[in-house]
């Protein structure tokens, strides 16, 4: 027997097998009101032929009838970033109750490739959208877009609630405290800082907390060993970047027994960078990341970081758009979620005897 165009069974391969009208065979499979006037034994034979055929409901379709399609648009800026994967896991967790779809798309850290996709999103009547944040979003000119179409979306890890998007984000100048009280607790007083690229919303509020906590300590930064990432073109960049700061900070003659870094892949890159110059990490220097991805977990030494809760920023989103999608609940924002210090085995004290930095 054919099959539609499509390669699918479709209601008029199942009417040919039971020799039965389409518009009897939709009834009883949409179990409409009207299949109480179909007979028992034509609705069995027309079930068991849809279940022999693999017949699965057309979901376009319906949607189409409906002016419902059911899908969340998730916009990620690069789903290679560590980042990204626990943030996607929670949204789709967070949707599945709803019975929500997400259609995922990757944008690769290509802004013209993010503008294309945001609008294919749109095009294929998403109903709502959540982005996972870059610094690229605020100035893209698809925010008239998004109020023409009153389309609800949702940032993660951005703060873009002035211009009425709803937001959630962690709480970047208590992590930066953590991190920093952490480090002098365990009687650090000389501490390299590698800070954020300018772009990313992320790195001022960071910066600061780390700045607050420091002053408290009365520790003093020295502006010689204060570094900041440029444009992250790709999460490797970090990485390659901390290899480079730590032959930097070698380099320059200043004392330091501690490194801050602004991300768990900048940190692992800052490990490699003093193991390459034959200092050993906590022993000679004490390395602290942010984030708590994956890497920073199973690398060795593990790194001491501050721990976005990920997964719970993907079901925050999750939540929010689901309530922007029933008008009668107004979603309050920002969601701001609280980090932990996770310490692991790469940071240590200053201690007699070891090789300094």
């Amino acid at each position: 027997m054919g099959r539609g165009a499509s390669g699918h069974v479709t209601l008029s391969d199942i009417a040919q097998a039971c020799q039965l009208s389409v518009s009897t065979v939709s009834i009883v499979l949409s179990e409409a009101a009207l299949s109480r006037h179909v007979a028992d034994s034509t609705k069995k034979r027309v079930q068991a032929t849809a279940k022999r055929l693999g017949y699965h409901p057309d979901a376009y379709a319906r949607s189409l009838r409906r002016r419902r399609t059911q899908t969340i648009g998730v916009l990620a800026y690069d789903m290679s970033d560590p980042f990204c994967i626990p943030v996607v896991s929670g949204i789709d967790e967070g949707l599945q109750p709803a019975q929500y779809f997400s259609l995922l798309v990757n944008a690769q850290t290509q802004r013209k490739l993010f503008d294309r996709y945001f609008r294919m999103l749109l095009e294929r009547r998403t109903e709502g959208v959540i982005v996972i944040a870059s610094w690229v979003f605020e100035e893209a000119d698809l925010l008239a877009d998004i109020e023409k179409n009153h389309v609800p979306v949702v940032i993660v890890g951005r703060d873009l609630t002035r211009r009425r998007i709803a937001s959630v984000l962690v709480n970047n100048r208590v992590g930066g405290a953590l991190v920093m009280r952490h480090l002098a607790s365990l009687g650090h007083r000389h501490i390299a800082v590698i800070r954020g690229p300018d772009e990313m919303f992320d790195s001022a509020p960071r910066w600061e907390g780390i700045q607050g906590a420091a002053a408290k300590a009365g520790i003093q930064l020295d502006p010689r060993l204060v570094f900041q990432l440029p444009n992250l073109s790709d999460p490797k960049s970090g990485f390659e970047g901390g290899v480079q700061f730590a032959k930097a900070m070698l380099a320059s003659g200043r004392k330091f027994t501690a490194v801050l870094a602004f991300d768990d892949l900048t940190a692992l890159g800052i490990v490699r960078g003093l193991t390459e110059a034959g200092l050993r990490v906590p022993q000679d220097c004490a390395v602290t990341g942010f984030d708590d991805v994956l890497p920073a977990d199973v690398a060795t030494p593990g790194i001491t970081t501050v721990q976005q809760p990920l997964r719970e920023m993907g079901l925050l989103a999750a939540e929010s758009i689901l309530k922007a999608l029933d008008r009668s609940k107004q979603d309050a924002g920002p969601h701001i979620v609280q980090p932990n210090l996770v310490v692991r085995a790469s940071s240590a004290p200053p201690g007699a005897g070891r090789k300094q930095c």
